[in-house]
Parts: structure tokens; sequence; C-alpha cells
């Protein structure tokens, strides 16, 4: 494997696992205090265009971290509404 692929992997990797912290810290502390809805909000519509993108240059690295990114902001937006909801 060329290093620039192990790179790519890497990359798609630490990136798709980015939001699990926050959303264990929620789940765990019940508090969405001090959590930005619009960045989460901007960061799916940018994870959505950023997907087309990759798709069309045919890069599945790239789309594999966008699809993984979409169902964990997806996920900790529904945890937010949830959340939001009890209080």
């Amino acid at each position: 494997m060329e290093l620039s692929q192990i790179l790519g992997w890497t990359a798609t990797t630490i990136f798709s696992l980015m939001f699990l912290p926050q959303i264990i810290k929620t789940l765990k502390t019940q508090s969405i205090k001090d959590v930005s809805l619009p960045m989460f909000i901007m960061g799916f519509v940018g994870n959505i265009v950023a997907l087309t993108y990759a798709t069309m240059i045919k890069q599945p690295p790239l789309q594999i971290k966008y699809v993984i990114a979409l169902c964990a902001i997806g996920i900790y937006i529904f945890v937010y509404y949830k959340i939001k909801g009890k209080k």
C-alpha cells in the first residue's frame, strides 16, 4: 500500500471517529448546554456537499468518511433534540 493511501485511510478513520467523544459526553452528562447545534447542522450540510464531490471524483476513502460523518452527526442531532425535549 502506498503512503498516500495509508495517509488517506488514516485521515478517514480519524475524521470518521471525531464526533464520538462529543456524542458519548452528551449521553453521559445528559447536557447540551455548551453544544453548538448550528455547528453540527453546518457540518451535516458540508458533509452532504463533500460526499457529492467525492462521489463525482470517485474517491472511496472520502465517500466512506463522509457517510460515516453524516451518520455520526445525524445521531448527534437526534440525541441533541432528544435531550432538549426532556428539559
